[in-house]
């Protein structure tokens, strides 16, 4: 096995290109190989065991080598396989699947609509509201409004909704239906002597400007993490969201919930709009849906949109819209498996729990280090801000590339960190089931490795 293995490892660059991944840095350094995991731990090829505190990426929620997923997906692959639903063919798993979510999810939400990725789910939901205003007659409401540093996807569309301007070299992109808006970030885009309810305001008023610059005719939704993930893990100021929602509300503009992180329990409820009193027109989920065990995302939407979708059927008959694998009966049975899973332990007030000892013990060894600024999240979600000096909130010189350079430190001690290097941030997203006693061993590390590469120890 060893020999094939290297035999594999040597081969990967010849015949792979890998996503979100650096060509050169595989070619001289070869693939991180990882053979096998369980809980929150995995092993590379060489036997090396790793607390993976980014839960693969923000998504395997119940932990890694779970039997029941791994029974239930054999069990609907022996069943059946596969079978598409275009036509109206269904199953019985995305039938109880739906049931399941819509039981779990915001009051206002009443229908699912299933596919493969994050990325496809946000897709659907901009045609969506391109149908959804069309068919009501508002044919010009094609504008989505996203905010920079947002991530919502690497889809040519979704990839134009992402703010994080290494997803748009050299490509020609965003595409122009996309307007944006600045990131919710008090810390770094607050200006000198604003409070963080006069920032709040700014923010409001920045996108009610924009609406009337652009017309509020042409906007048709505004796409919002609760909590952004990839672009710093950076919550909005108190009282922003109430407020969005009013004045989108106001000029006709529907909000859309990217929950593909948040969702599923990370922050300490089913959903991260149920914490932070969002109340949106559609949710985008994926990710924990199944925790990474089957490709699978779910859209949710209000009985208010679905009832416009059925007034078009009856005069365009089918919905023109759909992926050969929405409603997988394997995907839906592994996801039915996962929701029990995480019920039955309890995994979401879990998060709950042990999220709040994480950002203590975070708080508590690295708070007042004169390199970390900010720790922020909720639940088990976390964001540690390095800053090269503190008292002038002066970010790290990209160049000297301080987040890569701690998340390789955390590595070589046995622990998995995510880099954020365009916002100079650490991420923490680990499975709902880490121990305290990992908990305490991600902070010990993560402490030696900041003070390692930011003192030059």
């Amino acid at each position: 096995m060893k020999e094939n293995m290297a035999s594999l490892m040597a081969k990967d660059a010849e015949v792979l290109l890998h996503p979100a991944s650096s060509i050169t840095a595989l070619l001289a350094n070869g693939p991180d190989m990882i053979t096998s995991a369980k809980g929150s731990t995995v092993t590379d090829a060489n036997g090396r065991e790793l607390l993976d505190a980014v839960g693969g990426l923000w998504c395997v929620n119940v932990g890694y080598g779970r039997k029941e997923l791994a029974d239930a997906m054999q069990q609907a692959a022996q069943q059946i396989s596969y079978y598409h639903t275009f036509s109206n063919a269904s199953n019985p798993w995305q039938v109880a699947l739906a049931e399941k979510l819509l039981s779990k999810a915001p009051e206002q939400m009443t229908k699912i609509f299933f596919g493969s990725s994050g990325s496809d789910a946000n897709d659907t939901i901009i045609k969506l509201v391109w149908h959804y205003f069309a068919l009501k007659g508002q044919h010009s409401k094609t504008k989505m409004i996203a905010r920079e540093q947002g991530y919502h996807g690497t889809s040519i569309s979704t990839a134009s909704l992402t703010g994080l301007g290494g997803f748009h070299k050299e490509f020609p992109l965003p595409l122009d239906f996309v307007l944006r808006t600045e990131c919710p970030h008090f810390y770094t885009r607050g200006k000198a002597g604003e409070t963080e309810e006069q920032f709040c305001d700014r923010l409001i008023d920045e996108v009610a400007q924009l609406i009337e610059r652009e017309g509020a005719e042409n906007i048709g939704a505004f796409f919002a993490e609760p909590i952004h993930a990839a672009g710093g893990v950076i919550e909005p100021p108190k009282g922003y969201y109430p407020k969005l929602q009013s004045l989108l509300k106001a000029n006709d503009i529907l909000l859309v919930a990217d929950e593909v992180v948040c969702g599923y329990g990370r922050l300490g409820k089913w959903f991260g709009s149920q914490v932070l009193d969002i109340k949106p027109d559609f949710m985008a989920t994926a990710k924990g849906l199944t925790s990474g065990y089957f490709p699978m995302s779910a859209v949710f939407m209000t009985q208010d949109i679905w009832e416009v979708m059925k007034l078009g059927s009856e005069k365009l008959g089918a919905f023109s819209h759909g992926y050969t694998y929405s409603g997988h009966p394997i995907g839906a049975a592994v996801a039915l498996a996962n929701l029990e899973i995480i019920e039955k332990e309890g995994l979401v007030e879990l998060a709950g729990e042990t999220g709040r000892y994480l950002h203590e013990q975070l708080q508590a060894e690295i708070g007042d280090h004169p390199h970390v600024a900010e720790i922020r999240g909720r639940g088990l979600i976390a964001g540690v801000q390095l800053v090269a000096n503190k008292a002038s909130k002066l970010l790290p010189d990209p160049a000297e590339k301080w987040p890569l350079k701690v998340a390789n430190a955390c590595r070589e001690a046995g622990v998995i960190v995510r880099p954020l290097p365009s916002v100079g941030t650490i991420a923490i997203s680990p499975p709902l089931v880490i121990t305290r006693e990992e908990v305490d061993q991600l902070v010990s590390v993560l402490k030696q490795a900041i003070d390692s590469v930011t003192f030059g120890n």
